[in-house]
């Protein structure tokens, strides 16, 4: 079986036809923000992303020992349907969008709901640098140096009801500043999920910076969610609210297209994509394909948390 390059996979083969095909109705109107696009890219154009250091940065005892991809790489190949589904859309399309201000909503199963200024949020954490790797449903992996804050001294921070068993998360809706939410391919608000003991687990993060720098538009600025051993479409971006709740909530992924996105997203070399296999992965730069490791080589760590479940069903 001929397997290509994960880069040359397009969203149409990726996105579920269905999901895909409702794009097509929208390319006249999209001519527009073409125009725009190309004039931001101009000459002379002035970048609106500045790149800000973030102080009181720790290295991470939880880094691998890989060497991270190219800042370039990391923030040219994006996906971030929000700003559009071709991977270097998001770095143009996300250019000028504002991250301050910003407030994250807290609901459901928890002592302390309210709504939150997200520097208030993040201040009383301590950040930290983790170099992880990342494996993206479409065959294609990536080492990111993120600098983020542990979602469990977040949970423990907001305090949730001993009846709490998921974690949901939702991605801001603003059709005007995200203009990929005016093309239909998905439903929106992006919504994700986490079981509570896999947010509490201590690789799981809440990114706000990459290189050591405020993190870039384009790869779910001001915060998102980084869980190492799921595929990449789990990472939900830009988030605005965090929900706890007693009933497993449902993913956008899961929603639109549930033979081939479960809401566990675990990397598992032995369960295809309907559409490919998932047993080898190229790494962003490189050339050879790599044998996808058993939840994304975080096994040893993680594997305890799915003792006894059928990893096959529970995709």
């Amino acid at each position: 079986m001929l397997i290509r390059n994960a880069p040359d996979i397009r969203s149409s083969e990726i996105t579920p036809k269905s999901l895909y095909l409702r794009r097509r109705e929208f390319i006249g109107a999209a001519s527009g923000a073409a125009v725009a696009a190309a004039a931001a890219l101009a000459p002379g154009h002035a970048d609106a992303q500045a790149r800000t250091k973030l102080p009181n940065v720790a290295k991470s005892k939880y880094s691998t020992s890989e060497e991270p991809n190219s800042y370039e790489d990391i923030t040219t190949y994006n996906n971030f349907y929000e700003f559009g589904a071709e991977k270097d859309e998001p770095a143009v399309n996300a250019r000028r969008f504002q991250t301050r201000p910003w407030t994250i909503r807290v609901e459901g199963l928890v002592k302390t709901p309210g709504t939150h200024d997200i520097d208030a949020f993040i201040k009383p954490h301590m950040l930290e640098e983790r170099i992880y790797r990342m494996r993206c449903v479409e065959a294609w992996s990536i080492v990111v140096p993120w600098v983020g804050i542990p979602l469990a001294s977040v949970i423990k921070q907001l305090d949730p009801l001993p009846s709490a068993k998921f974690v949901e998360f939702v991605t801001l809706y603003d059709p005007i500043k995200m203009p990929g939410q005016r093309v239909p391919i998905l439903r929106y608000p992006y919504v994700e999920g986490l079981r509570m003991d896999e947010a509490m687990h201590p690789l799981t993060i809440l990114a706000v910076g990459l290189y050591g720098e405020v993190l870039p538009n384009q790869n779910g600025a001001p915060i998102r969610l980084v869980v190492p051993w799921k595929y990449g479409f789990k990472g939900i971006k830009s988030i605005v609210r965090i929900r706890f709740s007693d009933t497993q909530p449902k993913s956008t992924w899961e929603i639109s297209a549930p033979r081939e996105y479960g809401f566990y997203a675990n990397v598992n070399p032995s369960v295809d994509h309907p559409r490919w296999s998932q047993a080898t992965e190229r790494r962003l730069g490189e050339f050879r394909r790599r044998k996808t490791e058993m939840f994304n080589g975080y096994a040893d760590q993680v594997a305890g948390l799915y003792s006894g479940m059928d990893l096959r069903r529970n995709y």
